[in-house]
């Protein structure tokens, strides 16, 4: 998965889609161009509450025993094929996961004329998606990464990643904190990945600087044909 993308929606609608109360104190804004460290909402369960909560959170998880948050920009991805065993995960995962609410998610494929082509993957209905989180206390705040797993049908043909993504169903057991890790961590079914637009957009989100919601507009071209090729680098700040 690559280090973009896009969640718009106001507090008051994800604290009513996810029934968590809201704790972000008004500090969100529609963010149609995530980058690591941006503060974005997450969903996780507060124990002094006793509920779900909607919380304001930067994307990049910092362990609690890191010494700095220098690193927090290489730690926007935790691979579910180890996140129960690596250190800075393993705790986590446990015991803080949560849920990462976004309207889609950004990849870039080299095309024949060697020019990078973005694609914006989405509901085809314009609902939200649940991308599974772990998040971690800090100094300044909350941190998380996104849970990411192997690419699987159409998806597969735009990156060999893509981010572990929770029907509704799954949202409470991903929420409450132990369970079996193969279960919590089984892909999505192919039916709810039948919902899902690979949509070409422009060029304009491939700068961290750009925003708005132009950048998840669907242009012409971009037909999907063949396995990736090697991951395309950005620049993210």
């Amino acid at each position: 998965m690559c280090g973009r993308y896009a969640t718009t929606r106001s507090a008051a609608d994800l604290s009513a889609l996810f029934e968590a109360y809201d704790d972000t104190g008004g500090s969100l804004v529609p963010d149609y161009n995530v980058a690591p460290t941006d503060p974005v909402p997450i969903v996780r369960m507060s124990r002094s509450r006793g509920e779900r909560v909607l919380a304001a959170a930067r994307w990049g998880l910092v362990p609690t025993w890191a010494k700095d948050a220098k690193g927090a920009a290489r730690m926007i991805n935790a691979r579910a094929e180890t996140v129960a065993t690596t250190s800075a995960y393993a705790s986590p995962f446990v015991k803080r996961r949560c849920l990462v609410p976004a309207d889609g998610w950004y990849e870039w494929l080299r095309g024949p004329d060697g020019r990078k082509q973005p694609y914006f993957m989405t509901p085809a209905g314009g609902g939200v998606l649940a991308m599974a989180g772990l998040w971690s206390p800090w100094a300044e705040g909350l941190t998380f990464s996104v849970v990411t797993t192997a690419a699987i049908g159409d998806l597969a043909l735009v990156h060999d990643r893509m981010p572990l993504l929770l029907p509704w169903q799954r949202w409470a057991d991903w929420l409450a904190g132990g369970g079996e890790p193969e279960e919590l961590l089984t892909a999505p079914s192919d039916e709810f990945l039948a919902g899902l637009e690979i949509r070409p957009v422009g060029p304009a989100v491939g700068d961290v600087r750009n925003d708005g919601p132009h950048l998840v507009e669907r242009v012409p071209g971009g037909t999907l044909a063949g396995p990736p090729e090697e991951p395309v680098e950005l620049t993210l700040f």
